[in-house]
C-alpha cells in the first residue's frame, strides 16, 4: 500500500469500489463486478436470473460454479454443481465427438462407468448420432451446445447451472432442453439455475427469478413478477420521449423528434373508438438513400404478434433527399387485439439491406380491447400488411 501511495496510485486494498454501472465512465481502477449479493435457492427451484448486459449473470454463475472465486463472501450448497456456461467449453476440436462426450465428462466430475452407462442417452438426446465420431472442429456451433448440454444434463448434478446456451439451438433442441430441466427440477428434486435473455423461456421454465442491475440484485421474487418488472422498468424510468430509446446503426441518420398520435411519450393509451397509430418521424440524412419504417408490435409475455411495413406491401422503398425528411405512417392495429398492455419496436431502415435507428421497445401501447369473432384479421386496404392471431 505503501509503494502504491508514494507512486501517486490508488490503494489497492481499499473496499470501496464503483459500481459496475457500464453506461459511465469511472474514476476508480477498482470496480465490483458483483456486490451485496445475497441469494438462497432451495432444492427443486428453478431460478431464472435476468439483467442487462454487463449485469454480472456470468460472473455470478461462474463463481457459483466455482470456475473464480469471489474476492469476499462465501458459497454453500449440497450436492454437485453441473454448469454449461458456454459453447463447447472442454471440447478439444480434434477429438471426435463420441472422445470428447468422455472428455468432458470426466471434467464435469463423471466417471467413465457413468458415462458408459449414459453415452447412448447422451448422444440421442444430443441429435448428432450420424457425427458422432466426426472431429468436433467439424460440427456447427449448434452442434456443440447440444452435445455439451446433453453430456451436462446426463450428469445428474444436485444444481444445473445454464448461461443462456440454449440461444444457439434451434426450436426443436430449445423445448427438449427446456423439457429436460423441468423434469429434472419436477420430478427428480435437483435445483436449476437459468440466465437467459428470452422471456417467454424464462416464463415457461423459471418459477421465481432475480434481476440482476449493475452488479447487484435488483429484485427477485416470483417469475411472473420479475418479467413484468423487468420489461416495464424501462418504461417506468424513462416515462419521456420516445426518441430516448434510440439506438443509432449509422453515421448518416440522425433523427429530431418522433411523436406517436401527436406526443412524444413512450406511453400510448389507445381506446375501443380509436385504433389508429399515427407515427410521425422528422430527421436529418447526409446522403440521398431509401428510408422505411418498420413496426414490430409483441404482447406483455414478449411474444410478437405482428409486422407493420407498408413498403413490403406496395413493393417499394422511399427515397429521400439528402438534408432534413419527415415520415408519415399510420398503423392500424387489428380488431382482435384485446385488453392489456403490448410494445412496440420501431426501426427506421432500408427493408432487407440495414437497420439505420432502432427504438427498441420505443412504445408501450395500453388497450382497452376490442371484441371480434375472428381469430385472424388482414387489414390490407390501406397497404398495411397485418396478422394477428387471437
Amino acid at each position: 500500500r505503501w509503494i502504491y501511495k508514494i507512486r501517486g496510485k490508488e490503494d489497492p486494498f481499499l473496499k470501496i469500489g464503483e459500481s459496475n454501472d457500464r453506461n459511465k465512465k469511472g474514476n476508480s481502477d477498482y470496480i465490483y463486478a458483483l456486490k451485496d449479493i445475497n441469494l438462497e435457492v432451495m432444492p427443486g427451484e428453478i431460478l431464472g436470473i435476468i439483467g442487462k448486459n454487463g449485469a454480472g449473470k456470468s460472473t455470478l454463475l461462474k463463481i457459483l460454479s466455482k470456475v473464480t472465486g469471489p474476492s469476499t463472501g462465501s458459497i454453500s450448497y449440497n450436492g454437485r454443481i453441473g454448469s454449461l456456461l458456454e459453447v463447447g467449453t472442454g471440447f478439444h476440436p480434434e477429438l471426435t465427438g463420441r472422445e470428447n462426450v468422455f472428455l468432458n465428462g470426466a471434467i464435469l466430475g463423471m466417471t467413465k462407468t457413468e458415462i458408459k452407462s449414459n453415452f447412448d442417452e447422451i448422444v440421442d438426446f444430443s441429435g448428432v448420432e450420424r457425427y458422432i465420431d466426426t472431429p468436433v472442429k467439424r460440427y456447427s456451433s449448434g452442434m456443440m451446445v447440444r452435445l455439451g448440454f446433453a453430456v451436462a444434463a446426463h450428469l445428474e448434478p444436485e444444481i444445473l447451472v445454464v448461461d443462456e446456451v440454449l440461444a444457439v439451438g434451434d426450436a426443436e433442441f430449445q423445448k427438449k432442453a427446456i423439457g429436460k430441466m423441468q423434469d429434472v427440477s419436477k420430478n427428480e428434486g435437483r435445483t436449476v439455475l437459468f440466465v437467459s435473455h428470452n422471456m417467454a423461456s424464462v416464463r415457461s421454465l423459471c418459477n421465481t427469478g432475480a434481476i440482476l442491475s449493475n452488479g447487484t440484485i435488483a429484485l427477485s421474487g416470483q417469475i411472473d413478477e420479475i418479467v413484468n418488472h423487468y420489461s416495464l422498468s424501462d418504461y417506468d424510468q424513462l416515462n419521456s420521449e420516445i426518441t430516448k430509446c434510440a439506438k443509432y446503426y449509422s453515421k448518416n441518420i440522425e433523427i429530431d423528434s418522433i411523436t406517436v398520435n401527436g406526443s412524444e411519450k413512450n406511453i400510448i393509451k389507445i381506446d375501443k373508438n380509436n385504433r389508429d397509430l399515427k407515427f410521425y418521424i422528422k430527421g436529418k440524412a447526409t446522403l440521398k438513400m431509401k428510408i422505411a419504417l418498420e413496426i414490430k408490435i409483441y404482447d406483455d409475455k414478449d411474444n410478437p404478434l405482428f409486422f407493420y411495413c407498408p413498403n413490403h406491401v406496395k413493393g417499394f422503398t422511399p427515397q429521400y433527399d439528402k438534408g432534413s425528411f419527415e415520415i408519415n405512417q399510420t398503423l392500424t392495429l387489428p380488431q382482435g387485439i384485446s385488453r392489456g398492455t403490448y410494445y412496440a419496436d420501431i426501426e427506421i431502415t432500408n427493408p432487407y439491406i440495414e437497420t439505420y435507428v432502432d427504438f427498441y421497445r420505443g412504445v408501450k401501447i395500453e388497450s382497452e380491447g376490442y371484441p371480434t369473432d375472428t381469430g385472424f384479421v388482414f387489414d390490407y386496404s390501406k397497404g398495411h400488411g397485418l396478422l394477428f392471431l387471437k
